[in-house]
């Protein structure tokens, strides 16, 4: 059997910091809970209970266990945690990973997501060698694009019908980021 996935603490800019998911980060997971959009397309429960909210978290940890990805939370500078960052590796075998984030509610517009997907994407092309990263974007969601443009991910094209979220199938737009900066 192969070794879990070590999820890793990583720095990020603006004394940012990603590290594992804790028993004590339960407090997002209920404020994830609430939001309209996130347990739509996440594994975040959309009806809270600390039950659902340790259920997540073990989610999180078994991911790396099974060897999925990993699964960060963001930490803003004051030490609070804001969101989440997932790196997926499903497709590494074919030289691409895929991200994903989500962050709360009251974190949005202070950069966290983009400060972590930095971190992030940097951290997967440099030490993990990954030559292809890729996300996908609700086409209404403007800032999740703002974020990942600001980055240096090109948008590719439209997925249509692409993702299950929620009750519906949705169009998604492909974003990509090649380890040669393309």
């Amino acid at each position: 059997m192969e070794q879990p996935l070590d999820v890793p603490e990583l720095a990020a800019g603006e004394g940012f910091t990603l590290r594992p998911w804790r028993l004590s980060d339960l407090d997002l997971v209920r404020e994830a809970a609430e939001d309209d959009h996130i347990p739509l397309i996440t594994t975040v429960p959309s009806l809270f209970s600390d039950a659902e909210g340790v259920a997540f978290v073990e989610r999180q940890w078994e991911r790396a266990t099974t060897r999925a990805g990993y699964s960060f939370v963001i930490v803003n500078p004051a030490g609070e945690p804001v969101g989440n960052m997932g790196l997926w590796l499903k497709d590494l075998g074919q030289g691409r990973a895929s991200l994903g984030y989500w962050v709360v509610k009251s974190a949005r517009g202070r950069g966290a997501a983009g400060i972590a997907l930095e971190a992030v994407a940097g951290w997967a092309r440099r030490e993990l060698r990954i030559p292809r990263l890729e996300l996908y974007v609700e086409p209404w969601n403007s800032a999740s694009m703002r974020t990942a443009e600001r980055v240096g991910f090109q948008r590719e094209g439209l997925m249509r019908s692409w993702q299950q979220v929620g009750a519906e199938r949705r169009d998604m737009f492909m974003y990509s980021l090649l380890s040669d900066g393309q």
